[in-house]
């Protein structure tokens, strides 16, 4: 009879948490202003499999952090902003969202191959004077990575600054085995990792990722884009199934801004032991019109997505995007197959296969929406395309770390570069056709039980 009684008490009790939890999240939902197709994505899980969505949402569901155990939101100081009167139209909607205005006066290089963005990133690192700060996503322990430790444990000892962010999750195995940075941290070099997720687990967030790729040389020169510290990525000879991305050189007033983010980014990792100096912006070394734009939950508003919306409403030639996951929400699907139909080519480049099985099932459903709209899906053919890029009209080009995804628009740390200068959308250009070249434009037919498990799948799209 007693263990009855417990056996009773125990079942009881486990009920009432449980609908404690879930009326939380129920709540939570709520105050947060989700959208709708969210909020249905969460309660579906919630209802089919309660004991483990609710403790996914606790984990999973929040995007703006305000807590004083996560990283508080900064912003961007202004430095030579181009007028408003002459400023490109999208610079005008991310100044109204607390972004600084593009800069004139950066000298740009874009790097469309893994040796030659090697060849630019060992180079800068042999060149560095003063200081190399470097932020990535994935650093992997490979052959590629072990010269790039070589070089940085060199400078060290030769007494540059080196100072080194790592996502955690993205780099997992480097993350656990630490090994390979003994030498560089004897030579007196920094590694910090960011939200380390074995450690002081109620101020990490393992669905909020660092996945900016910000390469600091000096405080003056900055590479940056799609590109992580893999052999995947780069390298000192080609090699056939290497990724396909971007990496681009700034070098002038608008690298104080990654400079900023970086810093930000440092000092929360490191609990701002270590401030870095702010307060010398660059001089002008070319004639590259530039502005940087930060993303993610340290960002007070979804400046980047809304200038995105903006962008492809006002387009009135083309929308080219090159992405490696396509996974939109729905205010920006319907803004591309609207934007088709008044008249602008709108073409979406993407791999024939990515990385990810599932990123792949979860897109074909938005894809094969636009086709039936009569915008061109180009699928790329070569090794897999994890560059991000998007070309509007022929006035601006957008380069950077983010995916057309829920998890990159509005999930994550990202950065990105919005171009404004004609060389450098020129530049971008004939890569993109060259893509177009290389691409099936047409996608295999589904059956049914195809099309329903794709349209199934987009219950789970707002978590990807």
């Amino acid at each position: 009879m007693h263990i009855e009684w417990l056996h009773l008490i125990f079942s009881h009790s486990f009920l009432v948490v449980g609908e404690i939890f879930f009326l939380s999240a129920l709540l939570h939902m709520v105050y947060q202003r989700r959208t709708p197709t969210s909020m249905i994505s969460w309660l579906l899980a919630i209802i089919l499999l309660p004991h483990l969505a609710v403790p996914l949402y606790f984990i999973l569901g929040s995007r703006k952090r305000t807590s004083s155990k996560t990283k508080s939101m900064f912003s961007l100081r202004s430095v030579t902003d181009l007028p408003l009167e002459k400023a490109n139209p999208i610079d005008g909607v991310l100044r109204a969202n607390g972004i600084p205005g593009g800069t004139q006066g950066n000298r740009f290089a874009l790097y469309t191959d893994g040796t030659e963005a090697y060849s630019a990133l060992l180079q800068e690192i042999e060149k560095a004077k003063e200081s190399i700060f470097i932020s990535t996503y994935v650093f992997n322990n490979d052959a590629v990575t072990a010269q790039l430790l070589k070089a940085l444990t060199k400078r060290a000892t030769e007494g540059v600054e080196i100072k080194i962010l790592i996502d955690s999750l993205g780099s997992f195995p480097l993350y656990c085995f630490q090994h390979p940075f003994k030498k560089l941290r004897q030579a007196g070099a920094m590694i910090s990792f960011f939200m380390p997720i074995l450690q002081m687990p109620f101020r990490n967030y393992i669905n909020l990722r660092n996945h900016r790729k910000i390469y600091l040389f000096d405080r003056r020169i900055v590479l940056t884009g799609g590109m992580n510290l893999s052999a995947e990525y780069m390298g000192p000879t080609p090699e056939p199934g290497r990724w396909n991305d971007l990496l681009f050189l700034i070098e002038g007033p608008a690298v104080f801004h990654y400079l900023e983010i970086f810093a930000s980014d440092w000092a929360y990792a490191c609990g701002h032991t270590t401030p870095i100096a702010l307060d010398t912006v660059p001089l002008g070394y070319g004639d590259a019109y530039i502005q940087v734009v930060p993303s993610g939950p340290d960002i007070a508003r979804d400046a980047l997505f809304e200038s995105l919306i903006c962008a492809i409403y006002t387009a009135q030639k083309r929308i080219w995007i090159v992405t490696p996951y396509f996974v939109p929400v729905t205010s920006l699907q319907e803004a591309l197959i609207i934007a088709h139909h008044k008249g602008v080519d709108v073409k979406l480049i993407t791999p024939y296969e990515s990385n990810h099985l599932l990123a792949d099932l979860v897109r074909s459903s938005y894809m094969r929406e636009l086709m039936e709209a009569g915008v061109e899906v180009a699928l790329y053919k070569g090794p897999m395309l994890h560059a991000k890029a998007i070309l509007f009209d022929d006035t601006g080009a957008m380069l950077g770390s983010v995916n057309i995804d829920n998890r990159s628009l509005l999930l994550n740390y990202e950065v990105v570069s919005f171009a404004y200068s004609v060389p450098i959308i020129s530049e971008v250009n004939a890569w993109m056709e060259k893509l177009l070249q290389d691409s099936h434009h047409e996608m295999k037919p589904a059956g049914i039980m195809r099309r329903l498990a794709e349209n199934l799948m987009r219950i789970v799209a707002p978590q990807l």
